[in-house]
This record gives structure tokens, sequence and C-alpha cells, in this order.
């Protein structure tokens, strides 16, 4: 059994070996330093480069989107006026204003039986809704924001069954548009829905939806997902007249104030 040389202190007071270290003991010692310094540093920079699913940022995030539906005004979450820079077809640009903002509320009667079950396993914390209306007044789209009670890996599970299932063309899982009297959406119900869209987040609990119709309440019989309805060359009604870009890039508007929220709240000092 070996043991290491004891050490003194110099007359500063320094700290110095008692036994005798050779030149080659000491380049050697300080190599290892180095090298270890290094591979410390270089594990937390690539750590910081790719990011930490766990990290105290990202679980912030999730958790200041769960609360944003009463920390935010309203008209934040759901401006009165959205502008859609090269959000229609063709690249045309949109602008939609807010003509009806529906109470907040829970989920009991805001959508069918079969996407409530579908949606069910997240849970309903808080349901926000309103409806728009394009600058013709010709199109009327309601964008929801569903608030649910479930963790990461909970919307992370829903949106894997969303994706393998595609459940957000199937024409039995649209949402419900929200009327409101004396407005252009008046008569926009149940039969009035012409396209569509739902996008379960990973990184907030919270499920986005938009769905839009005709303004002068004429229904529809054969509704289309707007992600078929974008499509290039495509001649179904919804399509032709943009419905699904109407809901796509609304939804797509109102996603990204979610997001930028959630990002905000972070980032306050406390």
């Amino acid at each position: 059994m070996s043991f290491g040389e004891p050490e003194g202190y110099d007359g500063d007071a320094r700290p110095r070996p008692l036994g005798r270290r050779g030149r080659p003991q000491t380049v050697a010692a300080a190599v290892c330093l180095v090298l270890g310094a290094g591979l410390i540093g270089g594990a937390a920079t690539g750590s910081w480069l790719v990011g930490d699913s766990d990290g105290s940022g990202t679980r912030g995030d999730f958790a200041a989107a769960g609360d944003l539906w009463h920390n935010v005004r309203v008209d934040q979450l759901f401006p009165p006026t959205v502008p859609g820079k090269g959000a229609g077809p063709g690249g045309a640009d949109r602008t939609w204003t807010r003509i009806a903002v529906a109470p907040d509320s829970g989920c009991a009667g805001a959508f069918d039986p079969l996407l409530r079950k579908v949606l069910a396993p997240v849970g309903c914390a808080r349901l926000l809704r309103a409806t728009y209306t394009d600058a013709t007044q010709s199109h009327v789209t309601t964008v929801g924001l569903l608030f649910t009670e479930a963790d990461a890996a909970g919307m992370a599970s829903l949106a894997r069954r969303f994706d393998r299932e595609r459940l957000d063309r199937r024409t039995d899982l649209m949402p419900l548009p929200y009327a409101a009297k004396d407005t252009a959406a008046a008569g926009f119900g149940a039969r009035q829905r012409a396209s569509w869209t739902i996008s379960v987040l990973t990184d907030a609990p919270v499920v986005v939806y938009a769905v839009s119709g005709w303004a002068d309440g004429r229904t529809v019989d054969t509704p289309q997902p707007a992600e078929e309805a974008m499509e290039s060359g495509v001649t179904t009604a919804p399509a032709q007249a943009g419905l699904g870009h109407e809901a796509q890039g609304l939804a797509d508007r109102v996603e990204r104030g979610v997001r930028g929220h959630a990002g905000t709240a972070t980032e306050r000092p406390s």
C-alpha cells in the first residue's frame, strides 16, 4: 500500500510538497487537471446547447401556459384584430376582427359527445372561445383554447394519438362554433361548419382549435379539414371559399400568442 506525499507550507504560507516531485509528474498532473476541467466544461456546454427536456425552464413554460386563462387579459389571447399576412389562398393577406367572446367556462356542452370523449383523458380546466369575421364579413371563424389538466406526458400521449389515428381529419370530431346573437355569427351552428383544425400542444397544457363557415348561415353537406382544403387544386366549396385558410390561419396566430405569453411569463423577475 502506498500513500501520497505529505504537504507542508513555504515561507509565504503556500502549500508545498515535502517530498520532491519531478518535472514529468508535475506536467502530467497539470495536463490531467486541464483535461478534467475541459471535459466537465464540455459536458455542461453540451447540455446547454441541446437543451434539457426536464429543465426548470421547460417546466416553467409549461406551467405558465396552463395559467394563462386567468393571468392574461382576453384581449391578449384573442386580440380585437388579428393580422394574417400571407394567410389566405395564394399567400393573400387576411385580417380578422373579433365579433364575440364567450364567457370562460368548463367544457360541458362545448363539444360534440365523441370529441368530448377523445379529449377526456387530458381533462378540462377552462375553455376560452372567441368568434371572428374576415374583412368582407363573408366568413366567420370560432377559435378555442382548451386549457387541460394534463401534464406534459399526458399532452404528448394525446398528440401522438391524434397524429397516429388522424383524428384531426375526422368530420365526427369537428369542434362546435360559438354563435353570438346580433353578430355576423348569429347563424353559425353545427350544420354551418365548413372547415376546421385541431392542434394538441405538447409544450403547453392547451388544445387549440378553430372552425369556420359562411356568415350567411348556409349549411354545409361536406365539411373539409383545413389541411385538405388548403391543398392546391382542391375544388370543394370550403376550399374554393378559402375557409380552410380562415380556420388554419387564425388558429396558428392564436397558438403563437399562447406560446409567446407563456415564455414571457417565465422571464419576468420575481
